[in-house]
């Protein structure tokens, strides 16, 4: 990882452009796994990768390319993600943030606590469906996700 680190980061393309390697471990890996929402306690370390420019850029692609690029380069070594790094990258990356069984359990809470889809800025999870009155966790009544919240 750190080698595909080193490799790119000579080619930045902005100055404003930064990557944060935090040391996780730890408190955070004394949680058990299943104890809350936030997943892969078990990670050592994270990336997040920023790709920072002024609006009125005149090549706003290169910096999004090199983002792109060295994501791709760290993907052999990659063990998740974490959601409050997450962009515009679609529903498939917010449930792989949480996993399966996790997303279900918060999907049916969202059913419960947020009929309405209030809070549905950021990395949405939407409610889930259950063919009974009253929903609970997915896996015990069935519920499907709700994919147009």
């Amino acid at each position: 990882m750190i080698d595909a680190v080193v490799e790119h980061s000579p080619r930045i393309t902005s100055p404003r452009s930064y990557s944060l390697i935090p040391h996780l471990g730890g408190a955070i890996s004394r949680v058990p796994e299943d104890a809350t929402a936030s997943s892969h306690r078990h990670a050592t370390c994270d990336i997040n990768i920023n790709g920072v420019f002024l609006p009125d850029d005149p090549d706003p692609g290169r910096h999004i390319a090199w983002v792109r690029e060295l994501f791709d380069a760290l993907a052999p070594y990659a063990d998740g993600v974490y959601v409050h790094f997450l962009g515009a990258e679609g529903p498939d990356r917010v449930r792989a943030a949480y996993g399966a069984a996790k997303y279900e359990r918060l999907a049916a809470l969202k059913t419960t606590w947020d009929p309405g889809n209030f809070f549905h800025r950021n990395q949405n999870v939407p409610r889930a469906w259950c063919p009974n009155s009253r929903p609970q966790i997915p896996s015990e009544r069935g519920c499907m996700v709700d994919g147009t919240a």
